[in-house]
């Protein structure tokens, strides 16, 4: 199957702003999954629906620094 040409290409960048201690465990899985871990640290994901309901269930945490 062929990806979408319509998001090809677009990324997200996305900084943690949040301590996920005494977080529950949900949302510690989840920043390692945005593959953050860490304060001030960023990570550049591909846009896509999954991603952004990751960012959505920890956005306590997060800030989007770039969407292109």
């Amino acid at each position: 199957m062929a990806k979408n040409p319509a998001s090809a290409g677009k990324t997200v960048t996305v900084e943690q702003i949040g301590s996920p201690i005494r977080r529950e465990a949900k949302q510690r899985q989840t920043l390692i999954g945005l593959r953050l871990n860490k304060l001030h640290r960023t990570s550049t994901l591909e846009d896509t629906p999954a991603v952004r309901g990751m960012i959505e269930k920890v956005k306590h945490l997060v800030r989007v620094v770039d969407g292109q």
